[in-house]
């Protein structure tokens, strides 16, 4: 494993993370407690430090899952990431809560599931600029971490493209942006890429296998469940993304190098980028995920690159 500075904070993370949202049941899945467990053990082995997660994936019941996890490991062994602004209701079916006296309950809600006195970055989630701009709800954070309840702030933006809220990061004392990038979505290179440089923030790729169609098990013809979130109705687009996955893997992937992780690595490439967080089923994957770490793409030199660990 690989370890990276995330921005301008004080912590140093895996090159490849853990993203959580299917641990809330919307990816056609529910967890056991024992199938989490076996997939965090796995990922701590291989080197793995993050974890993402968010209020919203299900009604606070991945972070319950990785609580219970973390209640029986070391606490510190891990950075957990997680998110606020939204209430789940049912599947893709969510509320907005973005007040600071709302904020604030949604953190304590987060800091009880997971089991823990603190949260390492909690993250404004795929907000609008409006809710973005509420200066009560910023201040309201910063005394929470002056509090010791959130080690850092970040801001998970919701469009990929969403300039507003990276270039106030640092005005809000946000230390990273987590956002949409993969080799289907190029859009953050062109501007937030940019502005996270130039502010020194880390940068969170989440979707880096694109929902998972950079897997390299999905091929053209493949279907999906209504309770799938990859389901869709315009079946003409989804038949254009798989044969466009598959030029991909015929013209890009070198010939014995996993697709999946030749796609992280892919991400890993740019010099923005801290970790990617690609969610994950089973311990197969977790340990199929890791070993992008280990490709030639992933270069020693990037600069937030930390060599002792």
């Amino acid at each position: 494993m690989k370890y990276r500075k995330l921005g301008i904070t004080d912590l140093n993370v895996s090159v490849v993370g853990v993203g959580t949202w299917q641990f809330g049941g919307e990816w056609g899945k529910d967890f056991k407690q024992e199938e989490v467990n076996l997939i965090l053990d796995k990922a701590n082995e291989v080197g793995i430090n993050i974890i993402d997660t968010a209020e919203c994936y299900g009604d606070h019941l991945s972070e319950e899952l990785i609580g219970r996890y973390l209640q029986q490991t070391h606490r510190e062994d891990w950075i957990v990431a997680t998110k606020f602004g939204h209430q789940f209701h049912d599947h893709l079916n969510r509320t907005n809560h973005w007040s600071a006296e709302e904020v604030q309950q949604q953190l304590e809600d987060s800091l009880k599931a997971l089991r823990t006195d603190y949260i390492d970055l909690y993250q404004f989630h795929s907000g609008d600029d409006e809710a973005f701009d509420d200066d009560e709800l910023w201040t309201m954070l910063d005394k929470q971490v002056q509090a010791g309840k959130i080690r850092h702030l970040g801001i998970s933006i919701g469009s990929n493209d969403n300039l507003h809220q990276t270039e106030r990061a640092t005005e809000v004392n946000a230390g990273a942006i987590q956002v949409v990038y993969n080799r289907l979505d190029r859009v953050p290179e062109k501007r937030v890429f940019p502005s996270c440089e130039k502010q020194n923030l880390g940068v969170l790729a989440r979707v880096p296998l694109a929902s998972g169609f950079l897997s390299g098990k999905y091929k053209p013809g493949a279907t999906f469940t209504e309770n799938d979130v990859r389901y869709s109705h315009d079946q003409q687009k989804l038949r254009e993304q798989l044969q466009l996955v598959e030029n991909i893997k015929q013209q890009e992937v070198p010939e014995g190098v996993d697709m999946a992780q030749w796609a992280l690595a892919w991400c890993l490439q740019h010099p923005a980028v801290s970790t990617v967080i690609p969610g994950c089923k089973n311990v197969e994957q977790v340990e199929r995920n890791a070993k992008a770490a280990e490709l030639d793409m992933v270069k020693d030199n990037h600069p937030h690159a930390v060599t002792n660990i």
